[in-house]
This record gives structure tokens, C-alpha cells and sequence, in this order.
């Protein structure tokens, strides 16, 4: 066993492994200062929650509080090891500004009061614009944090009872295109891939994916697969110097905006040089000629001018992915929150249909999610969609649904998509919506042009409830603010991006009167008298197990089929991939296994969607198109941008994530290792534009778009010229100073445009044209991290390490094989 500072060292020791072998087991642990393993009254099972990897852990109780942590050696997500927000994000439970009791706003203040009152005052609102308006005066946006009892209580109770159709969650903003991409390539939500791809993957393939931050654990497989033997060739398409981007074989930094410019120019060249599984397409994808004739004029010398790519790189990164005989190819926000969101996910989908590379070890795509409960979010109802993956065109399937809910198919909003948050806050601008509940999220931080968003949510016509565990940006602003537990205070499931599903016990007791999530929607379900048609109470589900028991029915024969699962099967052991059921009552690894996918017109969840204007197919359209149910290669034409760098904003604006935070940081700021990591906003700029604008390391810069400024110090890095990037996470809370209402000077947010992608309605955070200028001269280094994409291009004299209090064991050791499935 060994100790490290794993501020410093974010990804821990190497365990190398070679292709084909089980990736090694590595322990690791952090508990409270001075305590041991020894020392725990209990350890309790749960997984992650602070992003999307779920990576499963033990928490350790001491004295009915929260005390540390530990890996779980026989989960197959992680074998063990944990990452950063993992080892030290817990302490954030136990701060001492909590929400412990409901608060409602009177005489402009918010105040203190019983849980009776503030849901009467909440049940009282919706009765009478119930009775004023109807449900479509309504609306809830809830998070990609809750777990799947929830999310299916709160799509219940909304779709079924109240029959809103304004129903969505954060997660439109950090993975609604996957979904889209999947439904459109797939007709069907539902990752192909499985982390276990690393093991025999020969090439991974990363869009927009900065791994090493996002999905710390993933990336640690990932570095023990490069250190073995016969290690994978990495492919890097991102224009800021990730630690992916470091180890890549070939990396490519296209202009902010032409993602569908540069895969059509790998396709280009895979189709032109035949690295085709032609085999494989005339079985099972439609679509081909329509691809192959659109790639044709973007060859690497066209390409390289519209994204600013060396011609050379594409034609390389084309040959390696081309020659590769098990492809995995991995998306995030690079490509989600860009321009042509949807296009751009659809084209890397098409790589790997059209080279054969699904359904196989090493042969996957993983759309990643953001949030560590994303999958569930859309899964089972929470972010618009219907439950289980049905298809809201579908009469048969909403009167399935119907069925199981045991209510009238005309109760069931599907007349029209479900709302998207952004058309949620334009109905709440123009007064259609007139109360919004607000669950688990920072919209005041985290939607786009946040000066229009803060207007919207001030609006005196607007009843604003807001579930939280602390008093975020948002919950400042609501009339109602209900406190609630959070992980490791509440039991659940949830699922994550290779559709693993996990079991998180409760460890601990909420704070106060803080509640479960699932315990304050089945209060108002409750007390607003919701029924089904023969007079029974519409959710008949009373705590956690229950509500699993029912989600699981309403699986029962879809894609994301539950039916064999159970908490008890849950518990001890590892985490399970869906689809279980009868026929795979182990889990499935893979799915799409031999060109067997879930797009039969009569059984798939959505007919798909224009990638331009964004329009739905009609059911007859999609039959037109693939009647027999194979995967569809959907081909795109680049468009620029809407907002092009000008004379007066010379630069483009992308805005992300860091290591060491979490959306917001409502959890992470309160968690001292990780606030002290990233402490305070910074922008990266290269060698070149700041030599340009007189800008050194740390300076204070202000950054200016069309809507708005923003101030923050500088770290000169290795990002491609022309490109600014601002970490998101910073509101106008600070640390220091607590909530200062209004001031909003270095929230990335203020800057980026009101924009989103036509197809997945996704938010687009990465192509506002800004620009830069000097305030004031450094007085010392950015504190931006010098572990990850933003370290300096050269020693400032300062580097990022935790405190004596963040050492972590590791404790590498054999496991077999066995003992890990």
C-alpha cells in the first residue's frame, strides 16, 4: 500500500495491463484525518455521484457521520479505484450551510417556516393554475443527480397526473445530444459501447472528450492500457491541451464550430481508401450511398481550411482509425454544447457502422454523459421523454404507458415534443408558464446568457420552487426553497454511461428537516389528490424499494429492460449493465450484438429528427426509410457558425470543465482539497494571442462578448490560437465572502449566446465570438490547476498539491477474474 497526494497526482499509480487481460484491482482510500478502516462503525455501499463514471465506493460512517471513503474492488466500473471528486467531495455533506428547513418568501425575504406550510403554499399555487390555465401553466426542471426512483416519480406525477409536457433536465445541457445522436443513428436511447471496450480496444477514439477530467477512473484504464503491453493508438480531437491530447498518437484542434467539417473529412478518407466493412453495412445500416456521395468534396486539403488542421494530421487520424480492427470511439461536450451538436455525434456513430466496429470486445461508441444520473434522467421520464424508451409519436406506445400507469392515453402530453428547458424559459419570459420547479440544479450559473436568464427567474408572475441541499444562485431567487437529502443521506439506484446500474444505500441522516427527493414528490403527488382512472392514487409506491419495483415494470420488454434486477441482487456484489432481464439475467455487456438493434419502426423510441431544422419524421417517413430495422448513416453538410469572430470580437469563447469541480460547485466550493485546487476563475488564452493583447500569466483580463463581460486572471497554456476558455463553474458565490446576489462578474455564463442545436435542443456553449484585454498586471500566478488541461506552457512557481490532509492510500492487489464479474 502507498500514500499519495491525489490533488497532486490525480489519477494515482499506474497498474499496467495488456490487451485482452483483466484490468488490474487498486484500492484506494481517504478517510477523516487520524481515523483508519479499523476505526469505521460501518462501511455502506454506494457509488459515485459527481460524475458521469459511477464509480462504486464504500462510505465510511463513524458516529453517524460521514467519515471517509474507500473503492469497491469488485465493481467492474472501477475495480476499485476512485477519482479525485470521489476521494474528497464528501466533506460537502457535512458543511455548515445545509438547508435543514423549508424556507418561503415574505416580504421579499426569504424565511424560515414548517414543511406543512411551504407545500401547502406549493399545492395551492397548482391547483389554481390548474384551474386558471391548465397544465401547460407548469413546468419542471430537474437535474442529472437524482436517482432513478425519482426521476420516475417526478415523470409519473407530471406526465400521468398533471399532464404538463413542460418536463426536462440539466442534462439537456451536458448530454442531450447523446441521446439524439443514438436516436437518430440507433432509433433508440442506449449506449453501444462498455467500458470493458478499453480492455481490447486497439484505437480509442476521443471527440470533445477530455476523459482525464471528466471521467477521471475511465481515464486511469485507459493510462494502465498505454502502459502495458501493445497499448491502443489514441486519436485526441480537441483544441486545448488535455492530458488526453498528451497521450494522444495523433491530435487534432479544430477551429471551435467545425466538428462536421472534420468528420466528414475522416470519412472522407476511410471511404475513399475503402476502410469499409461493406459486409457488414449491406446486412445491417441504410443510408451509405447518401454518405458517401455527401463526404466527397471534404477532402483533408478542404478541411483543413474550413477547421485550421494540418491536412497530414486528418489523412493520419483517418488511416489509424480506418486500420483499426477493434475501434472504440468516445463524445462529450466538445462536440454536444458546439454547433451542429447533433451532426457532429452522428458522423463519429458513422465511423464505427460503417468500419463494422459494434457489438463486439473493443468495438464500441459511448456517447458519454455528463451527470452522474444522466442515463436515468432520460431513461425513465425526467427530462421530457417517456419513460423506457418509448416513443412519444407511437399511439401504441403511450397507451402502453397508459396501461402500466392505468390512466387514459389522452392524459399523456404527445401531441407535441416535450419541452426543452430553453423553450421552458422562453414560455416563462412571454407568461405561459407560470410556476417552475426547480430540482437539484443552478440554472442561475449553468444556462446560457445568464443576465436574460436571471430577469426570467425574478419575474413577479412566476412562482419559483427550488429543491436543493443548499441556497444556490437559484434557490436565492424562489419563493418556496425545499431542503434535500442528498447522497449517502437517501437510498436509490442509479445508472451510468455503459448502462451499469448501481444501489446507494443511505449512510447517514439528512440535516434538520431535510428530505429525500423521492419522499417531497410523493408528498405532493399526496397532497394534490392525483388518481388514476378507477380512483386509486395515481403513484402507488411508498419509499425507494417500492418505487424500484414499479420502474421495473415499466421496463418490462424495452431496451433499458430492468425486470432482472433487484436491490438485493444489488447489494454486495457489482454493479449490473441493463439490459436483465429473463433472457440476459446477468446483464449484457454489449448490445447490438450482430446487427441486432432496437429500430424497428413499430418497437424503436423516437423516428428521428431533421439534423438541420430539427423536425421531427413522421412514422411513415421512417418506415419509408428503414422498414426493417437496421442502423441508419445519417449524412450532414457543415453550416458555420451563427456568431463568427469579428474585428471588434477577433477571438472565439469555449467554456468547460475542470478536474477538481463539479457544475456549479454548490458541492465541490465546499469541499476545502477541491476548492483549494481551483479556488477562483481563470481564462487560458495561448503564447500568441496573449503576446498579441499585452496579456501575461496572471494578469487580471476582462473577457467580453456581445452580452456581456466577465474578469479573470490569466493562464497562458497551450490552446490553439484564437480561443479563449473559461471554466463554468463559478457564480457569484464565493468561499470567502458567502452569497453576494447580482454580482456576476466572473461567471462564464454571462458570455454565451442563446443558442441551441436543432435537433437535441442542447444549449451551444462553444462558439461565442469575444475577445480580450488587460485590467490590471499579475500580482502572481494564475491558481488555475497546473495538473490538467490548463497547466502553463511554462513554470509560473506555482503547482497545484493538496494539503497534508489529502493523502490517499492505494493499495494495488490481486483480484481474479472472477471475483470481478
Amino acid at each position: 500500500m502507498t500514500s499519495k497526494d491525489r490533488i497532486a497526482e490525480p489519477w494515482g499509480a499506474r497498474t499496467p495491463y495488456a490487451a485482452g487481460e483483466d484490468w488490474p484491482v487498486r484500492v484506494d482510500t481517504h478517510l477523516a484525518e487520524g481515523l483508519g478502516p479499523e476505526d469505521m462503525d460501518r462501511w455502506v455501499q454506494t457509488a459515485s455521484i459527481l460524475h458521469s463514471n459511477g464509480d462504486a465506493l464504500d462510505i465510511g460512517v463513524k458516529d453517524g457521520k460521514i467519515a471517509g471513503v474507500r473503492g469497491r474492488a469488485v465493481d467492474r466500473v472501477n475495480h476499485g479505484r476512485l477519482g479525485v471528486k470521489d476521494l474528497y467531495g464528501w466533506q460537502a455533506n457535512a458543511s455548515g450551510d445545509r438547508l435543514t428547513r423549508p424556507l418561503v418568501r415574505k416580504g421579499g425575504k426569504l424565511v424560515e417556516t414548517d414543511w406543512d406550510t411551504a407545500m401547502d403554499r406549493i399545492v395551492g399555487r397548482t391547483q389554481d393554475l390548474l384551474e386558471e390555465q391548465g397544465a401547460s401553466a407548469i413546468g419542471f426542471y430537474t437535474t442529472g443527480q437524482l436517482f432513478a426512483e425519482e426521476y420516475y416519480t417526478l415523470g409519473v406525477l407530471a406526465h400521468g397526473g398533471l399532464g404538463t409536457n413542460h418536463v426536462d433536465g440539466n442534462t439537456r445541457l451536458c448530454t442531450a445530444t447523446a441521446a439524439a445522436a443514438l436516436k437518430e443513428s440507433f432509433a433508440s436511447d442506449g449506449q453501444p459501447g462498455s467500458y470493458t471496450d478499453i480492455d481490447h480496444a486497439d484505437v480509442i477514439a476521443l471527440y470533445g472528450h477530455n476523459m482525464a477530467e471528466t471521467q477521471s477512473v475511465l481515464w486511469m484504464r485507459v493510462l494502465d492500457r498505454l502502459a502495458g503491453p501493445n497499448p491502443p493508438q489514441v486519436i485526441c480531437v480537441d483544441p486545448r491541451p488535455t492530458p488526453v491530447a498528451r497521450h494522444a498518437t495523433v491530435h487534432l484542434a479544430p477551429r471551435p464550430g467545425t466538428n462536421v467539417a472534420l468528420m466528414n473529412g475522416l470519412l472522407h478518407e476511410i471511404i475513399t481508401h475503402d476502410w469499409v466493412d461493406h459486409d457488414y453495412i449491406d446486412a445491417h445500416a441504410v443510408g451509405y450511398a447518401e454518405l458517401e456521395k455527401r463526404v466527397q468534396e471534404y477532402t483533408p486539403e478542404a478541411v483543413a481550411t474550413i477547421c485550421d488542421v494540418p491536412a497530414e494530421q486528418i489523412r493520419e487520424a483517418a488511416r489509424i482509425i480506418g486500420g483499426a480492427q477493434r475501434l472504440l470511439s468516445t463524445v462529450l461536450q466538445g462536440f454536444y454544447q458546439s454547433h451542429q451538436a447533433t451532426a457532429a455525434a452522428v458522423q463519429v456513430n458513422n465511423v464505427n457502422i460503417i468500419r463494422g466496429m459494434l457489438g463486439r470486445p473493443g468495438c464500441g461508441i459511448l456517447q458519454m454523459n455528463g451527470q452522474p444520473t444522466a442515463q436515468n434522467t432520460r431513461e425513465c421520464g425526467g427530462d421530457g421523454d417517456l419513460p423506457a424508451f418509448r416513443n412519444w409519436s407511437n399511439d401504441a406506445h403511450v397507451a402502453d404507458l397508459a396501461k402500466v400507469w392505468n390512466v387514459e392515453p389522452f392524459q399523456i402530453p404527445h401531441y407535441s415534443p416535450p419541452t426543452h428547458v430553453m423553450q421552458m424559459m422562453r414560455y416563462v419570459e412571454d407568461g405561459s408558464i407560470r410556476m417552475l420547479w426547480v430540482s437539484g440544479t443552478n440554472p442561475a450559473v449553468s444556462l446560457p446568457e445568464l443576465a436574460r436568464i436571471r430577469s426570467i427567474l425574478q419575474q413577479k408572475r412566476l412562482f419559483l420552487v427550488v429543491q436543493d441541499i443548499f441556497l444556490s444562485e437559484t434557490a436565492q431567487l424562489a419563493d418556496v426553497v425545499l431542503p434535500a437529502a442528498t447522497w449517502g443521506e437517501k437510498t436509490g439506484t442509479f445508472t451510468n454511461v455503459d448502462r451499469t446500474v448501481h444501489l446507494s444505500e443511505k449512510a447517514v441522516d439528512p440535516p434538520g428537516e431535510a428530505r429525500p427527493d423521492l419522499d417531497i414528490f410523493l408528498d405532493y403527488a399526496h397532497r394534490l389528490g392525483l388518481k388514476d382512472k378507477d380512483g386509486e392514487p395515481l403513484i402507488k409506491w411508498h419509499d425507494p424499494e417500492s418505487a424500484f419495483e414499479a420502474w421495473k415494470e415499466c421496463t418490462r420488454g424495452r431496451p433499458c429492460d430492468y425486470t432482472g434486477l433487484s436491490y438485493d441482487k444489488l447489494r454486495g456484489g457489482s454493479g449490473i449493465q441493463w439490459p436483465c432481464n429473463d433472457e440476459h439475467p446477468d446483464g449484457s455487456e454489449h448490445i447490438y450484438v450482430d446487427g441486432a438493434f432496437w429500430s424497428d419502426p413499430e418497437y424503436c423510441e423516437s423516428y428521428g429528427r431533421d439534423l438541420v431544422t430539427g423536425a421531427p419524421l413522421e412514422p411513415a417517413e421512417y418506415k419509408a426509410l428503414n422498414p426493417s430495422g437496421k442502423a441508419m448513416l445519417k449524412a450532414a453538410e457543415y453550416l458555420p457558425p451563427h456568431e463568427m469572430p469579428s474585428q471588434e470580437f477577433p477571438l472565439q469563447l469555449i467554456t468547460g470543465r475542470t478536474l477538481y469541480h463539479f457544475h456549479t460547485r454548490t458541492k465541490t466550493a465546499r469541499a476545502p482539497q477541491l476548492q483549494d485546487a481551483a479556488p477562483e476563475v481563470w481564462v487560458e488564452l495561448s503564447a500568441g494571442d496573449a503576446a498579441a493583447t499585452g496579456i501575461s500569466e496572471g494578469d487580471l483580463t476582462q473577457i467580453s462578448t456581445p452580452r456581456g463581460s466577465v474578469q479573470a486572471t490569466a493562464r497562458i497554456t497551450e490552446i490553439r490560437t484564437g480561443v479563449l476558455f473559461l471554466p463554468f463553474h463559478y457564480g457569484y458565490w464565493d468561499t470567502k465572502r458567502g452569497h453576494e446576489p447580482g454580482k456576476a462578474g466572473r461567471a462564464a455564463n454571462e458570455l454565451t449566446i442563446t443558442d441551441w442545436d436543432a435537433a437535441s435542443k442542447q444549449p451551444i456553449f462553444k462558439t461565442a465570438a469575444a475577445r480580450i484585454t488587460k485590467i490590471a498586471a499579475a500580482e502572481g500566478p494564475s491558481r488555475a490547476p497546473t495538473t490538467t488541461a490548463s497547466a502553463p506552457v511554462s513554470d509560473v512557481g506555482h503547482r497545484t498539491a493538496g494539503n497534508p490532509s489529502a493523502a490517499a492510500d492505494e493499495n494495488v492487489h490481486d483480484t481474479t477474474a472472477e471475483a470481478l464479474r
